[in-house]
C-alpha cells in the first residue's frame, strides 16, 4: 500500500511539473496573436502586469532545472520503496512459518487464476530475474538509465564542453517518456478486487488467515488484481502540445533564409546578415540556427545583434566549440558556395524590457555584447528618426573582454553613436566604460603614453579603456547618486559570477522607499 502511494504521488507530481514546464515554454517561446499588421508576443500581452511577473517568463531554465530535481529526488524515492518492497517479498516466500505474508504469497497464477499478490513466485525466483523478465521492471531499469545519463551529461562542465553529447543525451527523454508509459502496464503493485473486499473484509479476516476457505466460510481466499496503467493519461497532454510544438518549429524552420552578408571580424568572430519572409524582431531577442551540413540535428541559439529598424537580422558567432568552428570554417571557405542555413525564431528575452526603464545599466563579457548591440543600434534609429515615445533617458553601458581584439567588431557601432549624440546634443545620453582584463604590462605601458591623445590607442574611441574589471560597487553608489528617485533596470549577459556580483549590489543600493532609486537585475539565459 506504501508503494502504490509513493507511485502515484510520483506519478502526479512528476507529469504535472512536465506538464507545466512545456506550457510555460510554449507560452514563454511560441505563443503570438496576429492583431492587424503587427505580432504581439507574451511579453508584450503581459506589460500591463507587474515587473516580477513579466521577468518570471525569463526563469523558463531554472524552472526546468527544478522539475529535474523533483524528478530524480521522486525517483530515487520509487527505487527504494520498491526495493524494501522486493525485500520483503522474497523474505516471505522464504520463511518457514505459516505467517499472513507467507499464505498471501502462496497465491500463485497457476493456483488462483491470476489472483496473485507476490511477484516472486517460487523461492527460487530471484529478484533479478522478475526485475529484466517482467514489463515493470524492464522499463524501470530503461528510464533510470535515461535519466541517469540525462542528468550527469547536463553537467555544467560537460554542456559547455562537450555541448554535441549533452545535446543527443538529453533527447533520451523520447525513451524516458515512453517507457514511463508503459511502466505501469505489468501490474507489479497489485489490490484486492473489489468483489473479493465485499466478500472478504480485509481487516477482518487478516486476523483469521489460517482458517480460509473451508474452515472459515466468511473468509474465503482474497483475490487481487494489478493497478491499470494511468501515467498514459498525464503524458497525453503534454506529448500532444510538445509535438505540436515541434511542428511549428519545423514549419518555421523551413522557411528560406537569404543570406545577405558574410563578415569575419578579428577574434574567430562570424557575422551573418539574413533575411527572411515574415521575420519580426525586437530587441535583444535571439534565434536558433541549424546548418544541416554540419549537423541535420542540433539546433543553437545567437543573440540577434541588429536592430529593429533595419531590414535584415544578423547575428555574431565566436568560435566556441567544434560546431561554431565548423560553421566558421565553412564560411570562411573562398570559392565555396554558402551552406544552407535553418532560423528558428525569433524568442523573447529580458532586453525586451529595457526600453521600460527610465535608466538601464547594460552590461556585457565578452560575447555576450550581443544582445546590447541590437539595444544601442535601435536607440541609434530611434535618435535619428526622434523618436519622442522613448521612455529611457539614461543609459550606462559596460564591456568587459579579455582580449583587444575583441572591441573591432563593435567599435563601428560605438563611434556612430558617439556622433549622432554629438550631432543632436545628446552626449550624455550613452555612458559607456570599456575594460580589457587580459592585458599586460606592454599594452598597459603604450596605453599609458599615449593617454593625452583624443581618442583611445586600443579602441579608436573617446572613451578611453579601463584595465581591469569593474569596481560595482563605486558604480552602483554613483548611478544611485546621479538618479535619486528613478527606476533603474540592469541587464546582463555574461557569466554567473558576475550576475552574483552584480545581483547583490541591485539589493544593496536599491532604497526602502519606494519613491526612491530602485535597482532591478535581469540576466540573459541560454
Amino acid at each position: 500500500m506504501g508503494n502504490w502511494v509513493v507511485n502515484h504521488w510520483f506519478a502526479v507530481l512528476f507529469l504535472v511539473g512536465w506538464l507545466g514546464l512545456n506550457v510555460f515554454l510554449f507560452v514563454h517561446a511560441f505563443l503570438k496573436y496576429e492583431m492587424g499588421e503587427k505580432y504581439y508576443y507574451t511579453r508584450e500581452i503581459l506589460g500591463f502586469c507587474s515587473r516580477t511577473l513579466r521577468k518570471s517568463l525569463d526563469h523558463n531554465l531554472t524552472f526546468h532545472k527544478l522539475v529535474a530535481y523533483m524528478i530524480c529526488i521522486l525517483t530515487a524515492i520509487h527505487i527504494i520503496a520498491h526495493l524494501f518492497n522486493f525485500e520483503r517479498y522474497s523474505r516471505s516466500q522464504h520463511e518457514t512459518t505459516v505467517s499472513l505474508a507467507s499464505v498471501l504469497s502462496s497465491l500463485h497464477h497457476e493456483k488462483e487464476g491470476g489472483f496473485w499478490l507476490n511477484p516472486i513466485q517460487s523461492p527460487d525466483m530471484t529478484v533479478l530475474y522478475v526485475t529484466f523478465t517482467s514489463i515493470a521492471g524492464l522499463s524501470g531499469v530503461i528510464l533510470t538509465i535515461a535519466l541517469i545519463l540525462m542528468v550527469t551529461s547536463s553537467m555544467e562542465f560537460i554542456r559547455r564542453n562537450y555541448f554535441e553529447l549533452f545535446w543527443y543525451t538529453h533527447h533520451l527523454f523520447i525513451i524516458y517518456i515512453i517507457c514511463l508509459g508503459i511502466h505501469g502496464m505489468g501490474g507489479i503493485v497489485r489490490g484486492q478486487t473489489e468483489k473479493s473486499i465485499k466478500e472478504n473484509h480485509p481487516y477482518k479476516c487478516a486476523q483469521s488467515f489460517e482458517n480460509w476457505g473451508d474452515h472459515d466460510p466468511d473468509c474465503k481466499r482474497p483475490q487481487f488484481e494489478g493497478h491499470p496503467p494511468e501515467s498514459w493519461k498525464w503524458i497525453l497532454a503534454p506529448v500532444v502540445l510538445y509535438i505540436f510544438e515541434k511542428f511549428l518549429r519545423f514549419y518555421r524552420s523551413q522557411q528560406k533564409v537569404v543570406i545577405t552578408k558574410v563578415v569575419m571580424h578579428p577574434s574567430k568572430v562570424l557575422e551573418l546578415q539574413m533575411k527572411k519572409r515574415g521575420f519580426s524582431m525586437e530587441v535583444g531577442q535571439y534565434i536558433f540556427v541549424n546548418c544541416p551540413s554540419i549537423s541535420l540535428l542540433e539546433w543553437h541559439p545567437f543573440t540577434l545583434t541588429s536592430a529593429p529598424e533595419e531590414d535584415f537580422f544578423s547575428i555574431h558567432i565566436r568560435a566556441a566549440g567544434d560546431w561554431t568552428e565548423n560553421l566558421i570554417r565553412a564560411f570562411d571557405q573562398q570559392n565555396s558556395p554558402l551552406p544552407r542555413i535553418e532560423v528558428d525564431g525569433p524568442y523573447g528575452t529580458v532586453s525586451e524590457d529595457v526600453f521600460q526603464y527610465e535608466v538601464a545599466v547594460l552590461v556585457g563579457a565578452g560575447i555576450g555584447v550581443t544582445p546590447f548591440a541590437s539595444i544601442l543600434k535601435s536607440i541609434w534609429f530611434k535618435m535619428q528618426h526622434s523618436d519622442h515615445n522613448l521612455k529611457t533617458q539614461k543609459i550606462y553601458f559596460y564591456w568587459i573582454c579579455r582580449e583587444t581584439g575583441a572591441f573591432a567588431w563593435f567599435k563601428d557601432l560605438l563611434t556612430s553613436l558617439e556622433q549622432e549624440m554629438e550631432e543632436s546634443g545628446k552626449v550624455g545620453f550613452l555612458n559607456y566604460r570599456l575594460f580589457l582584463t587580459g592585458w599586460n604590462s606592454k599594452i598597459a605601458g603604450h596605453a599609458a603614453l599615449n593617454f593625452d591623445k583624443a581618442t583611445d590607442i586600443l579602441t579608436g574611441l573617446k572613451q578611453k579603456t579601463s584595465f581591469g574589471r569593474p569596481m560595482w560597487d563605486n558604480e552602483f553608489s554613483t548611478i544611485a547618486t546621479s538618479h535619486p528617485k528613478s527606476v533603474v533596470g540592469v541587464f546582463l549577459c555574461g557569466p554567473r559570477t558576475l550576475a552574483k556580483s552584480l545581483r547583490k549590489c541591485c539589493h544593496r543600493y536599491s532604497s526602502l522607499d519606494p519613491r526612491k532609486v530602485q535597482f532591478y537585475f535581469n540576466k540573459e539565459n541560454f
